[in-house]
């Protein structure tokens, strides 16, 4: 059988380990769409949990989307970010969803099969490209939601991964009186100055400053800066923790400023919406929300690295080693 009847999929198989494997190419089954995809998007923070076999051996690998409804246990898929074009439907399934482009959350593969109902129309003005953003733009909104800062105040991003840029460069549009970015890396520093974050620095610059932030956001992955994020909020002010430490421990110094600074820790997580706002949000309008903030940042330029498929084992190890060097990676299919 050849090349282009065969279907690709990456695997993680054991702790810094990471298989493609291949499979024939079946026909959607009744009630289903077929998608050849284009690219897919390797979330870092949560990929790396995976990759390093850090992920809590009790949860499932996602508890709403239903591809990863699994225990994190090797060897499994993992990705949720596919973009693609419908190119066969199923018995039953209307022929106009035929060369639709879509955005579905699934696993790293080069063709994935779903319900139409599990399928995202991509808006014409969005391009393949900056669609793979999709459900970061949807945590970024959902990070900004959950901090809810008020004009005239200031905020503190602590690490700018492909999230934190997405949260900063919406954080950017706000009246804030200062918002102030962190992180380790030139090149993400650089990247959220182009994207209108007034201040973008190392973070041991935190470690002088007194608290100033009526609200801090740690997507950094890291418990050092979990507690810089503590350090440099407020009286009364909140904390939003949005990063997936997974089964890696997070020791944290809750002394006289956390105590006596009545200060907030606030889990966020897209998986649900804050149960405050669900009166007049859904997933639909948060879905229509982050097009738009798609629209106005195009993230595709934070794309620094796109590899075949057959070289995800390179584009993990590159990830895992010289996170310096690396923005958004992408596998083309």
């Amino acid at each position: 059988m050849g090349a282009a009847a065969m279907m690709r999929s990456v695997w993680f198989v054991a702790p810094r380990q990471v298989e493609v494997r291949a499979a024939p190419l079946p026909e959607p089954m009744p009630g289903h769409l077929r998608v050849r995809v284009r690219y897919s998007a390797i979330s870092a923070g949560t990929e790396m949990v995976a990759y390093r076999g850090q992920w809590p051996q009790d949860a499932l690998l996602d508890e709403v989307l239903e591809p990863l409804r699994r225990p994190a246990r090797f060897p499994f898929p993992y990705g949720y970010a596919v973009v693609g074009r419908v190119d066969a439907v199923g018995y039953g399934v209307d022929e106009a969803w035929l060369g639709r482009r879509v955005f579905v959350f699934h696993p790293h593969q080069s063709h994935v099969f779903v319900r139409p109902e599990q399928a995202i129309p991509i808006p014409n003005e969005v391009t393949d490209e900056d669609a793979v953003f999709y459900p970061n733009m949807e945590t970024a909104i959902t990070l900004v939601h959950d901090a809810a800062p008020l004009l005239g105040e200031a905020v503190a991003v602590f690490g700018l991964g492909v999230v934190g840029l997405l949260t900063a460069g919406l954080l950017a549009r706000f009246p804030l009186a200062r918002l102030v970015a962190f992180d380790h890396y030139p090149l993400r520093r650089k990247a959220a100055q182009e994207a209108g974050v007034p201040e973008a620095l190392p973070p041991e610059a935190a470690e002088a400053m007194a608290p100033f932030a009526d609200v801090s956001i740690e997507v950094s992955g890291s418990g050092r800066a979990l507690q810089q994020a503590l350090q440099v909020t407020r009286f009364h002010g909140k904390v939003v923790v949005g990063s997936w430490y997974g089964a890696k421990p997070v020791a944290l110094n809750l002394g006289a400023h956390f105590h006596r600074g009545r200060l907030r820790l606030i889990s966020s997580q897209v998986s649900t919406l804050n149960p405050a706002l669900t009166g007049r949000w859904d997933r639909r309008r948060r879905g229509e929300t982050a097009w738009a903030m798609l629209r106005a940042l195009r993230p595709a330029r934070w794309i620094s690295h796109r590899f075949p498929v057959e070289e995800a084992p390179q584009a993990y190890a590159l990830l895992d080693e010289h996170p310096d060097r690396c923005l958004q990676l992408v596998f083309t299919y």
